[in-house]
């Protein structure tokens, strides 16, 4: 039955037993790299599985500005402020939590050139 099992040829016990364990080793190498690209398949898709919910809300002299995942991903923050650069936003207080989901709170003003009306 293992000779089938593995395509083996072999009519001695021990040889069958080495193409076994050969099979088996080659079976776990492709679980750990279909788990690895899973792994990565979820850290570059993880914006799109679960929904980022965004709040501004103006305030005396700028603005709040509140971004809640209910998962960690990696990079997200770096996103978040790579986006605030672009456009043209300064945070001078923030507050981050990354442990179970992902939340944001940051308190900033339009850049000199883009000042609030």
């Amino acid at each position: 039955m293992l000779r089938s099992i593995t395509n083996c040829y072999a009519h001695s016990k021990t040889s069958i037993l080495l193409d076994v364990t050969k099979y088996l080793d080659d079976l776990k190498q492709k679980v750990e790299r279909i788990n690895q690209d899973i792994a990565m398949a979820q850290n570059s898709t993880c914006y799109n599985g679960y929904l980022v919910q965004l709040k501004v809300a103006a305030q005396d002299k700028g603005f709040l500005i509140k971004v809640f995942n209910a998962r960690c991903c990696g990079g997200l923050l770096v996103f978040v402020l790579k986006a605030f650069e672009e456009l043209g936003l300064e945070v001078f207080q923030a507050r981050v939590s990354c442990s179970e989901n992902f939340l944001l709170e940051a308190v900033g003003i339009k850049g000199e050139n883009n000042q609030i009306a």
